[in-house]
């Protein structure tokens, strides 16, 4: 979710300045523009919040960590993102570092204003960036979740997961069910199940 960027370029390092100093905002960096992110929704939150509990908590002994939005990913020289649950499971990934490089999961929470651009541009810019095996798209209007999993290079399979179904995460070798990744998210009743 962002805003329109300042219309003029900048440097990385204007950029890497901007997003240091702000008081609250986060700002995203494709290719010399810096985008400013919106809020979610309450789901949007619930629903993130709920997936890193649930990476965290069946990856605690795992040589993976999990990070939330308020950690950036460098996915190219060029580009700085902020999504919204990132796994990495390298050991440069730790500590002090204010940018993950080695990402091996990313996932997306959808909201209207963004589903177009996490399922076009972004995705492209996460499949240049070799350490992602898995980008996951989570909705937040039904239970749907779709992982993109990265077969070899320039190849992804997509996978499809609905209501009752058990997300499988291939890239960290973990199981979620949908449930717990809907747990306490309040969606409209489902118009094909009236029929």
């Amino acid at each position: 979710m962002f805003a329109q960027p300042d219309r003029s370029r900048m440097s990385i390092e204007a950029y890497l300045h901007l997003d240091q100093e702000s008081q609250g905002e986060r700002y995203e960096y494709i290719d010399g523009y810096a985008y400013m992110l919106a809020g979610g929704t309450a789901n949007h939150s619930t629903i993130s919040v709920n997936i890193t509990s649930q990476l965290n908590s069946l990856l605690s002994d795992d040589s993976c960590r999990v990070y939330n939005s308020d950690m950036k990913v460098h996915l190219f020289e060029t580009r700085y993102v902020y999504p919204d649950v990132t796994v990495s499971c390298d050991e440069r990934d730790r500590g002090t570092v204010e940018t993950l490089r080695y990402p091996r999961l990313v996932i997306e929470v959808l909201s209207q204003s963004t589903e177009g651009y996490d399922r076009g541009l972004k995705f492209e810019y996460y499949r240049a960036c070799s350490t992602i095996d898995e980008y996951v798209l989570v909705e937040t209007q039904r239970q749907a979740v779709d992982v993109y999993r990265r077969a070899r290079k320039d190849l992804w399979t997509l996978h499809f997961f609905r209501a009752g179904d058990t997300v499988e995460l291939a890239s960290v070798n973990i199981s979620l069910p949908m449930s717990a990744l809907y747990k306490n998210v309040l969606l409209a009743p489902d118009e094909d199940a009236s029929e």
